[in-house]
């Protein structure tokens, strides 16, 4: 029994060092979107035209498994850097047998918007600031971007809901392009 309970002990180890890690790298720990939010940017984002549906960052899977679940005949790509919250994800797409959905262990400013059709987000403040250079450096077709608590700076949203919890989250809604300033 001791050798089960060291090598429980060695894997909780290896993973909270690996949150911590990344946490260290990224600046914010992966969180786990709420349910009232995950609802509110499901609706937020209920009639994609063409193109994958893009969770930026997608932790332990919480919104794009949803997504992926509500738009089976849409491609849905997450994208997560941290390896533990990464590897859950992947192991509930598989075990949901959602062939829809595509999980990448990748940093989203590396990867290519120009297909998507809707970004979803739960970023921090400075991740928000590097998706909005992102998309002022490369993309140039209309987007919808739905983002859980945090703004996209300088442009205005087309809708804010806020939820009924005891922070009154904000969930924004921008057409990117046309309420941006440049």
């Amino acid at each position: 029994m001791l050798v089960l309970e060291l090598l429980l002990l060695i894997f909780v180890l290896v993973v909270g060092l690996s949150i911590v890690w990344s946490t260290l790298q990224t600046g914010i720990s992966p969180m786990m979107s709420s349910g009232k939010a995950c609802r509110a940017m499901l609706a937020a984002g209920n009639n994609p035209v063409d193109g994958p549906l893009v969770d930026l960052g997608c932790g332990w899977g919480t919104l794009v498994i949803a997504l992926a679940r509500e738009h089976p005949r849409h491609q849905v790509i997450g994208y997560e850097l941290s390896w533990f919250p990464w590897l859950v994800s992947l192991i509930r797409k598989y075990s949901l047998r959602l062939d829809n959905l595509t999980i990448y262990r990748k940093d989203f400013t590396k990867a290519d918007f120009s297909k998507a059709s809707i970004l979803f987000c739960y970023l921090f403040p400075e991740g928000m600031v590097a998706l909005h250079e992102k998309l002022q450096r490369e993309l140039f077709q209309d987007i919808l971007i739905v983002s859980n608590t945090f703004a996209l700076p300088s442009c205005q949203p087309i809708t804010v809901t806020r939820l009924n919890d005891v922070y009154h989250t904000p969930v924004y809604v921008y057409e990117w392009r046309s309420t941006c300033s440049w």
